[in-house]
């Protein structure tokens, strides 16, 4: 994703904590990361979720975007869980 800006929301910033996923992290899956789900009637902006490997740990990231002013927001990051979603974790159960 093309941004200028990024920020974290503060439950966002509070659930990685707990699930150890670094800032670094998260910039590596906005900036890399695959688009697996699109959720353009969200408010106030558009969000998508994104999945991409660190290392060999996934992550998915929801991202909202605002165009106007090129700032990315992640709304939450995890790790997916493998009872939710299908070994390719792009596809959930």
């Amino acid at each position: 994703m093309e941004y200028q800006t990024l920020s974290f929301s503060g439950h966002a910033i509070k659930m990685m904590f707990l699930r150890q996923i670094t800032q670094e992290y998260v910039k590596t899956v906005t900036d890399q990361g695959e688009i697996i789900s699109e959720y353009l009637s969200d408010q106030l902006f558009p969000s998508c979720l994104l999945l991409h490997f660190v290392g060999n740990r996934p992550i998915q990231v929801v991202f909202s975007y605002d165009q106007e002013t090129s700032t990315g927001c992640v709304l939450i990051a995890y790790i997916p869980d493998p009872a939710l979603w299908q070994p390719d974790v792009k596809t959930k159960r």
